[in-house]
């Protein structure tokens, strides 16, 4: 159902699945409790953390520190604190949560090894470890409760979020949910800042198959905007034995007691998921175990400031395990080594993470450190050293034999005044080869220098001088080297200069991470290198014998080039959806480059000064969404990037403006192609042969992941297949001798072939009986498809058809060309998706699966697409969501399904969407509807005050809240509610104590039933409520139905 709003300014066009589906909520089958919920907070109780209950617990509610445990722990770490400064240190930490800085000054105050401290991290036992559940984070009228907080004295630092196996939507529903709506709201501001750590699972295995990570365990940084979800892949062999502490049954009974949960103890799924191995203990053993953990808080959280603001970056698992390698490698003695991990994995970050760690291991053994950052170009000095201020570091630019000479003979370890970790960042381009640069005799035996050396595969000649007199001027020196391809080739032997690998991450690793992305070559097509056979003819008859460097930049070759490089670009940006993709084109030479550049400029530049300005000027005509989405393909701008072409200062301005979008397309000859990050780069245009290390350095510019793209493309106009087989032979190679049997974890950099050949196979099978020309017939057709399988195979097909578009133009499957029209893929995906989101939605229901957040599912699809609007406008399409999301959010939580009330509010809401003929509605109308909707959700809000209050008086047992609500409905089983309550108390005490003695009896609901209706029977007449026989039967079939239900995670 669509409805649109109709004005002079604006058309908002709303998508709903409501009014298609019966608005259904049911507990899931195997409900989050019994399959990872309460497994999880008895491994993490077995890890260390004491599980500490809700109901005699005391917290501040504005930030959720519980102040008991942190006024004790903080005494106990820090001996000698008067317990009023405890109390004023707990005030200093609530204000600084208030700051609008992701947490940094929180984080800095938290990890503090100075004064007081707020956690004891030289004796990291010495601390008071907690889990607790159902944590409520309340501000106002907004709150959220995440399955599973760990405290460390008492502060809430780390949350974990579960969802059961399977879940179709709810790992990216509950991402969303927490990014688009917790994070971003101003009220949760302390929660998000003193969080330090989440865990997202759903208790599966990665998929590696799979481009967004919907199944497995994942960890993330808190976030004001969008994070990201990284996997974790256990490196070490960890000892369980040691790590975990035996199993404690009368833990486990106090757990499930007070979570109200003790139906579920003997199930099958609560038994098998409380393995040790299952996804999300494995996490928990990860990152939660004491070492590791007290690891993460000290070294693997980094403050970056990027463009659009402070970020908080974690880790990730192979910076961590090569971190812990290399202090492994200096504890044995080795003090050199290379890392080699992958393009796009974050070698700079490793470095920074490095200079945290180390700095602490030599502090630790009276040694001050002094960090080095070994560059070969000024680009890359540049760029890392902008990295590393950006993390926080002091940097110290050298671009100079005299500075460097310099800094190695100064014996002081931190040269800046505030006391910050420093860096300094050295580009020895232009001295490598000085004899004497970096001789130094005088050298400090507490002072210990460590080098990290960039692209140790490139730069350093053992021939030359710089390695032997960096050796030289300290031989106790720690020298890493970095690496992002293989060692090859036989001129320069890296290993033999820097020794045997410290760790490593291959980018096929890379890929099923989700770090980087698999590459598509596309070649060129025949009618355009015809094209360019022609006008080579035509400049050969008129250069005669010129070189090739002068033909390959006349304007007859570089015009149709350039043609072919804007017009395959914009329709790569229309089959991808997505204006804000960027190119490269690497040129034959710097003069092609100046000239093709001279012709854009000419040819496709936009000429209006609100280019430079970035919005339309005022006289410019409103364009309809669908001329503004066509213009916003349209390529407008480029930059060209050589030595000779402006200032240091021009160029890292045009890199910094084509980072953010601002320009769409780079010419280059040699500078940028290697160490330049541009996530928006997705397209890269190859015009001459890159060799080996070069040519790997070049293909992974496009690699970075963007959005939710599942590849890069290379556009090959210089026939590179054979140089790539050949480097890639040489990967092969490298990787033989360093894996040996672990070779089945290699894949190619690119797809294959083979692979292209069996997508296209399967789309043309999924899309055989469609009609692809016309998008209504296609819909009506796939409407009457129920079949989930089937409906995916066209969603997926039509999916791969949009990334494959250009490989299958150029395949010479005809065909498929003739049927599909590539220009309406991406409607007809949008079409197929939608079908594919109802089928599940409507699966599920029939089912009975996991759609206890239907409702979420429903409302959340709410699209608005503006052209020009007026602010009465805008708000009105703000206060449509957010009573949406209000309204999805109160009805979805609640408990008591079958409630008459319940039922009512559900039945209002359908109404509202259900409405005849109600494709298009008024303003006047759309507000009236935001009426009825903010009196459903204030409805709802009642509801739920009255349930919790109910629910509070059974400590939180919705079992007995229900059963209490049943009998208090039609027919009141008394006219007291006070004696029903004090009797259903005795009931439940008695109850969950038979079957936490022995869980085995839910096991026989014959044998259930007779012991509760013995124990109704006792109970109601101790405290003189006599029962007829059909109340027996009324209380008797309603309380052993909550507790089958719960062992069997049926609906409640």
């Amino acid at each position: 159902m669509s409805y649109s709003i109709k004005t002079n300014f604006v058309i908002i066009q709303i998508k709903l699945s409501l009014g298609q589906i019966n608005l259904e909520l049911f507990v899931s089958a195997f409900n989050e409790n019994s399959r990872v919920k309460i497994p999880t907070i008895l491994h993490l109780a077995r890890l260390g953390f004491e599980y500490l209950s809700l109901k005699d617990a005391n917290w501040d509610t504005e930030t959720n520190i519980f102040t008991d445990v942190f006024l004790n722990s903080i005494g106990k770490i820090n001996e000698g604190l008067a317990e009023d400064d405890a109390k004023r240190l707990l005030d200093e930490i609530s204000l600084s949560l208030d700051n609008e800085d992701l947490g940094k000054a929180f984080y800095e105050r938290l990890t503090q090894k100075s004064g007081v401290k707020l956690i004891d991290f030289e004796n990291f036992d010495n601390n008071t470890f907690n889990v607790v559940t159902e944590l409520t984070y309340k501000k106002d009228e907004d709150e959220f409760r995440p399955d599973i907080i760990l405290l460390i004295n008492g502060m809430p630092l780390v949350f974990i979020e579960v969802k059961i196996p399977n879940n179709k939507n709810g790992m990216l529903e509950e991402r969303d949910r927490m990014f688009k709506n917790r994070n971003t709201n101003k009220k949760f501001r302390k929660f998000i800042n003193i969080t330090q750590l989440m865990v997202f699972s759903n208790n599966m295995e990665y998929d590696d198959g799979s481009p967004l990570p919907i199944e497995g365990a994942f960890y993330a940084a808190p976030s004001y905007h969008k994070a990201i979800f990284n996997y974790f892949r256990e490196e070490d062999e960890l000892d369980l034995a040691k790590l975990l502490s035996s199993e404690d049954d009368s833990l486990e009974n106090f757990v499930l007691k007070d979570t109200n949960l003790v139906g579920i103890k003997n199930s099958a799924e609560f038994l098998t998921n409380k393995n040790p191995k299952t996804p999300t203990n494995n996490i928990c053993t990860s990152l939660f175990s004491k070492d590791r953990l007290s690891f993460v808080l000290q070294y693997a959280i980094a403050y970056v400031n990027e463009t659009n603001g402070l970020e908080k970056h974690l880790m990730r698992y192979p910076q961590l395990f090569a971190t812990k390698a290399i202090e492994q490698k200096l504890e044995a003695g080795i003090n050199k080594g290379i890392v080699w991990h992958t393009q796009g994995s974050g070698k700079t970050a490793l470095a920074y993470y490095n200079v945290k760690h180390l700095t602490d291991y030599y502090q630790n053994k009276g040694v001050v450190p002094k960090f080095y950052f070994i560059v070969d170009r000024l680009d890359l000095l540049i760029q890392a050293g902008k990295e590393f201020r950006g993390r926080g570091l002091v940097v110290h630019n050298v671009n100079s034999r005299e500075e460097f000479a310099r800094t190695i003979k100064s014996p002081q370890a931190i040269e800046n005044d505030s006391g910050k970790a420093e860096i300094t960042v050295v580009n020895i381009q232009k001295f490598e080869n000085d004899p004497n640069v970096v001789r130094n005799t005088d050298y400090n035996l507490n002072l210990q220098r460590v080098y990290f050396l960039d692209e140790v595969h490139r730069s350093y000649n053992p021939k030359g001088s710089f390695l032997a007199n960096l050796r030289e001027s300290d031989p106790n020196s720690v020298k890493i080297g970095l690496t992002g391809t293989p060692l090859l080739g036989d001129d320069v032997n890296s290993k033999l200069l820097f020794g045997n690998y410290i760790h490593k991450y291959y980018y096929n690793r890379s890929i099923a991470d989700g770090y980087t992305l698999r590459l598509i070559r596309e070649g060129i097509e025949t009618s355009y290198s015809l094209s360019l056979k022609k006008a080579l003819d035509e400049i050969k008859i008129l250069k005669g014998n010129a070189d090739k460097k002068e033909i390959y930049a006349h304007h007859k070759f570089v015009e149709p080039m350039l043609d072919y490089i804007v017009t395959d670009f914009e329709n790569s940006r229309t089959m991808m959806n997505d204006a804000s993709i960027g190119a490269m084109v690497i040129c034959d030479s710097s003069d092609q480059a100046k000239k093709m550049y001279e012709i854009f400029t000419e040819k496709y530049a936009v000429k209006s000064e609100s280019l430079d300005m970035g919005f339309p000027m005022a006289a410019d005509k409103a364009m309809n969404y669908g001329d503004k989405k066509k213009q916003e393909i349209k390529v407008k701008t480029a930059a060209i990037i050589l030595h000779d072409i402006g200032t240091k200062q021009d160029r890292k301005d045009w890199v910094d403006a084509f980072k953010d979008g601002k320009i769409d397309i780079l010419f280059v000859y040699n500078m940028l192609l290697t160490g330049f990050d541009a996530k928006r780069l997705k397209k890269l245009y190859i015009g001459r042969v890159i060799k080996s290390h070069n040519l790997l350095q070049a293909l992974t510019r496009v690699n970075r992941t963007y959005k939710e793209m599942r590849y890069g493309y290379v556009v090959d106009f210089a026939d590179i297949q054979g140089e790539f087989d050949k480097t890639n032979q040489a990967y092969f190679n490298e990787l033989q001798d360093e894996l040996g049997d672990e070779m089945q974890y290699y894949s190619d950099l690119f797809i294959t072939p083979v692979e292209i050949e069996e997508q296209i196979g399967e789309i043309k099978d999924a899309l055989f009986h469609y009609d692809t020309q016309n998008a209504e017939i296609f819909t009506q057709q796939i409407s009457k498809i129920n079949d989930r399988h089937q409906m995916l195979a066209i969603t997926k097909a039509l999916n791969t058809a949009k990334s494959l578009y250009n490989l299958i133009r150029l395949s010479g499957n005809y065909d498929l060309l003739e049927k599909l029209d590539f220009r309406k893929l991406t409607m007809l995906a949008n079409r197929a998706q939608e079908r594919l989101s109802l089928i599940n939605t409507k699966e599920a229901l029939e089912y009975s699966a996991d759609t206890t957040n239907l409702l979420n599912v429903a409302l959340e699809d709410v699209l608005f697409a503006f052209t020009k609007i007026s602010e009465d406008e805008m708000v009105l399409a703000d206060e449509l969501k957010n009573i949406l999301q209000k309204t999805r959010e109160g009805l979805a939580g609640n408990f008591d399904q079958k409630d008459p009330e319940f039922i009512s509010l559900k039945e209002e809401l359908e109404r509202l969407f259900k409405k005849k003929n109600l494709n298009e509605v008024s303003k006047e109308e759309m507000e009236k509807n935001i009426k009825e909707l903010t009196l459903i959700h204030e409805k709802s809000k009642e509801l739920e005050r009255k349930n919790n209050l109910i629910k509070a008086k059974y400590e939180n047992d919705a079992k007995y809240a229900r059963i209490h609500k049943r009998l208090m409905e039609k027919d009141p089983l008394t006219d007291s509610e006070r004696k029903l309550f004090e009797v259903l108390c005795e009931l439940k005490e008695e109850v969950d104590n038979h079957i936490l003695q022995n869980a085995k009896i839910l096991e026989n609901e014959s044998y259930v039933d007779k012991m509760i209706a013995r124990m109704v029977i006792v109970e109601f007449k101790k405290q003189n409520l006599p029962l007829d026989l059909d109340k027996s039967k009324r209380v008797i079939n309603l309380v052993t139905k909550e507790y089958m239900n719960e062992y069997h995670g049926r609906i409640a």
